[in-house]
Order: structure tokens, then sequence, then C-alpha cells
């Protein structure tokens, strides 16, 4: 039941938003708009097919809000969640937000000719996931904790999507998806920290660098992992958030803002590079469902990303396009996996 709250919460979240965004919501003094980001994975930009192969994600952002529970920002039903969700919700912070999250990955071994059980690659999977985020500020300082349901398996229509998408691209389809994960509710519950390190008021010079650091973990039989990193950000007018990173809880430009000014049109951009390590205890794309016999292969406790790209921001408009490496996932994968992400972000 609680659940189906949360994605009814997140689904008028919505609609919330975009309202927020037209009574000019307000916090203080400061015109504070929600936020939209749409988020594209594809390892076709880095030249393979095979792994994690697409992925979406849609993020609705709100304004800073004064709490969690009364704030009209937000629509009346995630304020009844959130009354439910409480133990999630963090104190004693200058600012706050609120965030949902709707997503779908899809996850295919490299040969896609095979109709046949490739037993040494990894199974066939798609996770459709809606989730409910709160994240906290102060100063150089942030958290976020999110909550995340869904399903894998065939009712998350990752061989729909894979077969239309490469239909449209003229590629072929892939043949194994009879073997894919069965259906299973999945959740998961992820919480970050990061810091924010700069050399001056970075986000209001011209030229400018800044560090954020991040550790963290996962808990869930969708993920189960602790993790570690950094990014380096060098550029012209950085934006004040906590990374540009599109892969992770607060990378995209969810973070309360402290200087956000919807009249600036000034064009900023950056680059940046970002290391992420995980040492992890359960994926469902590698270990197979949790409660019935699938398909499954021997995964790497140990697994880290390098990313790095360009960033730019106009007005209310920010793009960021990344290419990832990642090391192997499980023992005698072929490729080390290869992606891009392209994320592009408004403010309302």
């Amino acid at each position: 039941m609680r659940h189906t709250a949360v994605l009814l919460s997140a689904l008028l979240f919505a609609s919330g938003a975009h309202a927020a965004g037209r009574e000019a919501c307000t916090n203080g003094h400061t015109r504070l708009p929600p936020t939209v980001n749409l988020r594209l994975d594809n390892d076709l930009f880095g030249g393979q097919d095979q792994g994690y192969s697409n992925g979406i994600q849609l993020t609705l952002v709100s304004p800073n809000l004064a709490d969690y529970t009364d704030d009209p920002c937000i629509p009346r039903l995630a304020r009844w969640v959130n009354r439910h969700l409480d133990a999630l919700q963090p104190e004693g912070f200058e600012q706050r937000n609120m965030i949902a999250t709707f997503a779908q990955g899809i996850f295919t071994p490299t040969d896609y000719t095979r109709r046949d059980l490739i037993e040494d690659d990894r199974p066939y999977a798609a996770a459709l996931l809606v989730g409910l985020g709160y994240n906290a500020r102060n100063d150089d300082y942030l958290q976020t904790t999110q909550l995340q349901f869904g399903l894998v398996g065939p009712s998350a229509l990752g061989k729909q999507v894979q077969n239309e998408v490469h239909k449209m691209l003229g590629d072929e389809t892939f043949r194994g998806w009879d073997h894919q994960l069965h259906d299973e509710p999945v959740f998961r519950i992820v919480h970050e920290r990061m810091h924010r390190y700069s050399a001056g008021d970075a986000h209001n010079g011209r030229w400018g660098w800044d560090a954020i650091s991040h550790y963290g973990g996962s808990f869930g039989n969708l993920a189960t992992y602790a993790n570690a990193g950094a990014e380096l950000r060098f550029g012209l007018r950085l934006p004040d958030d906590f990374g540009s990173t599109p892969l992770r809880p607060a990378g995209e430009n969810t973070a309360p803002t402290q200087h956000y000014n919807t009249g600036n049109r000034r064009f900023g951009a950056h680059l940046f590079v970002t290391f992420d390590a995980r040492w992890v205890l359960r994926d469902i794309t590698l270990d197979g469902n949790t409660f019935r016999d699938s398909h499954s292969v021997d995964k790497r406790p140990l697994v880290a990303d390098v990313g790095y790209g360009l960033a730019a921001m106009r007005g209310r408009w920010k793009f960021a396009l990344a290419r990832y490496h990642r090391t192997r996932e499980f023992e005698g994968q072929r490729q080390t996996p290869v992606f891009g992400s392209f994320t592009v972000s408004r403010a309302f």
C-alpha cells in the first residue's frame, strides 16, 4: 500500500511542480523555481551494444521548501506521504527540497543473435522504477535520501522499448529476451552525502574550479552496495550544485540552490571528471531473481566508474554530455563497459 502511495505521490508531484512554477513559490525573498531533468543513457555512445544498454530517467525537483509536510509548493498527496516517511527526512538543515523520479534501465548480453540462454554472459533484464527523494543542504554540504519502488522483468517493458528503438535506428533486434529475469517487485533506499570545495566563490566569478566528494550506499533487493568517489570541475561560472555527473542521486542539478536567479541569462560552461567506486553485495541484474531460479552470473564485488564530459548553462537551461568507462562487473565479461549519457535540465 505504501509503495502505491509513493507512486501516486510522484505522479501528482509532476503536475504540482509545474503549478509551483506558475505560482512562483518563494522561500524567504528568493524566487526558487522547480526543475525538470531528463537523462538518456546509451552504450551506442560508447561504440557498444551490451551490458547497460539503455536508460532513461525523468527527475522532477521541487523549489526550496520550508518543510516536507506543510509547504504549498509540493502537492497535497506528496505532503500526506511525507508525513508517513518522516524517518527519511533530514532535520536541522538551512535548505531542503524534494524530488520525484521515473526511470527505466535495460541490460543485455553481448551477442544479440543468439536465442538460447547465454550462460557465461549477463542476463537479459529491465527495471522500471518510481521514487521520491529528500535533499538537505547547509552551505557546501548536501545529503540526499531516496526511496525507489518498481519492477524487474517482462512487465518493465525492456524488450518492447529496445526493439522499437532499434527498429527506428535500422539496427538488428536482440533475440534472447525469452530468457530475461522473471517479474519481481523491487525496492531500494539510497543515501549519499556530499562536500563541495572551491577556490573562492566559483559560481559567481568568471573562471573557477571546484571538487565534490561523495560517499554513501544503497540497500534493497534491487541493489545493495557502498560507494565513494569525487568529481572535479573547471570552467566559466560554475553552477551552485553538487556535480554534473548524471549517474548519481544528486548529480542532476537536484540540490537546493543558494544563488539561483531565473533572470540570469549569462552563459556558463565547464568540463568535469568524475570517479565512483562501489563495493557491491547485490545487483539483481547480475545475481538474478531473489525468490525464483533464473539466469545469473558471478559478479565482481568491486566496480568502478570513470567519467568525463562537458556541461553548459544558459538562463533556465542546463545541458550535460558525458562518457563513462566501467570496470568489468562479472567474471568472464568480454568487454569493459563504455556508454554515454546526455542530460537536459530546465527550471520553470
